[in-house]
């Protein structure tokens, strides 16, 4: 039997090999019509389009890579999502859970910015994640099934043993939050070299934004770093933090399109500002009535201009609800402890100390899949700013401890403004779901009201 499934999976490998090099000769409207044949079991719209962009843009993309980054998509392609899934049903099997689909990990939180609200600026900046840490753990996600991993920070680059850990684990994809103002030529060139690294660096509008909230001159780095990663042949992306001030600028077309067409960037990212680490404050999230307009331009040039770009609190229906608690993913900080989610700073367990699994079996973390989706909108995930009770109950019943001073107050001062605004964001949201994505039936079955 193992023969067979050996025989099998190295088929499988070679059929995606094959396709991905005749792929950029398919015309793409034979591509989305093969595309309709995966889509189709896609229960939202939203994601149906995800998933046809990233077939268009992989296609348009894959000439212009080095072939080491070709190399890494075909890995990708079938490591992680075709017959390592046996290794997740074994793990389920073995457990009595499923593992998560992808590891946030900040091996450091050094960093050469100060950025304006920045959501790490108040860990530790002393000590960093012991490299046999960050090895041991990412052996144990392979014998999970996750191949996937993205690295934050701080700045991830200021890691000394991290190209090292890209080569050493060289059958994993890792997506790099970065600011950009590290990756120089010979970086760039490296980078494509591996094969398996997707920066994507931060932004925050245009010149004038990015260097208000990052620094003077940061802005001309970011470009400069983007053009290395191009001509390197990488693939690469941006992340965008969406604040009041900058929401209207990071939802153009014109944004989208000069970061994506003149730039190159693979894939865009879009965050909303969570008050929490260096003087979280609710006046820089956007109000519900950006947060839903972003929603509806995010969708509209998704479906327009087939930009493969995605944000995690208006893409619920993309991934099912919140992803926290290792339902989906979980963050490990420098300091090892393992956090449910990189916006609640909350432990009670450290990876130093326990295994990945036993981690994610904590009562903590058992305690928030439970509970999810927390509201049959799923335009309303977050455990932190659509329902702030369930953090908050979740802390308490398990115990968590804070994982740098200050975190808890996301759960004590600013409780009443964070159930204040998830009740005003709730009744845009529901509105917008009883008219895009339910059915009269399910309306009232699901007992959504406006």
């Amino acid at each position: 039997m193992a023969d067979v499934s050996g025989i099998r999976d190295f088929m499988i490998k070679k059929t995606i090999n094959g396709l991905i090099f005749v792929l950029p000769n398919v015309p793409d409207d034979k591509l989305l019509t093969f595309a309709e044949k995966f889509v189709k079991d896609i229960r939202w719209p939203d994601g149906q389009e995800f998933v046809k962009n990233l077939i268009l843009q992989v296609k348009r993309r894959l000439p212009e890579l080095h072939k080491n980054v070709r190399r890494g998509a075909i890995n990708f392609l079938t490591d992680a999502l075709f017959y390592k899934a046996r290794a997740r049903e074994d793990f389920e099997r073995r457990s009595g859970f499923s593992p998560p689909l992808l590891l946030v990990i900040s091996p450091t939180m050094r960093c050469n910015l100060r950025c304006v609200g920045c959501y790490a600026g108040m860990y530790s900046k002393k000590d960093d994640l012991p490299e046999e840490v960050l090895d041991r753990v990412l052996r144990e996600a392979k014998e999970m099934g996750i191949y996937f991993i993205v690295i934050s920070g701080g700045e991830p680059f200021f890691y000394g043993p991290l190209l090292d850990i890209f080569r050493e684990h060289h059958d994993v994809t890792f997506q790099v939050y970065t600011n950009g103002t590290l990756i120089d030529g010979k970086l760039a060139g490296e980078i494509a070299e591996l094969g398996n690294v997707i920066p994507c660096i931060s932004v925050e509008g245009y010149e004038r934004e990015t260097d208000e909230r990052r620094g003077e001159g940061v802005y001309a780095k970011v470009l400069q770093a983007m053009d290395n990663l191009r001509e390197a042949r990488a693939l690469f992306g941006f992340s965008a933090t969406v604040t009041r001030f900058n929401s209207d600028i990071l939802t153009t077309e014109d944004f989208v399109d000069f970061y994506m067409e003149e730039k190159g960037c693979f894939i865009g990212w879009y965050f909303q500002y969570m008050p929490i680490g260096t003087r979280p404050s609710l006046d820089l999230m956007t109000t519900p009535e950006q947060r839903m307009q972003r929603w509806e331009r995010i969708n509209r040039i998704r479906r327009e201009r087939r930009a493969l770009i995605s944000d995690f609190w208006c893409d619920g229906p993309l991934v099912g609800g919140c992803m926290a608690g290792g339902h989906n993913y979980l963050h490990i900080n420098q300091n090892g402890d393992v956090e449910p989610c990189v916006f609640a700073h909350f432990a009670v367990d450290n990876i130093k100390e326990k295994s990945l699994e036993e981690a994610l079996n904590s009562q903590f973390f058992r305690d928030i899949r439970s509970r999810r989706p927390y509201h049959p909108n799923l335009l309303r995930p977050c455990m932190i700013i659509d329902h702030p009770y369930v953090l908050r109950e979740c802390v308490a019943m398990s115990g968590a401890m804070a994982t740098h001073p200050k975190a808890e107050g996301i759960i004590t001062e600013l409780a009443p403004d964070l159930d204040r605004y998830g009740e005003e964001y709730g009744r845009l949201a529901d509105e917008a779901w009883m008219e895009h994505y339910q059915e009269p039936s399910l309306q009232a079955q699901e007992g959504i009201t406006a």
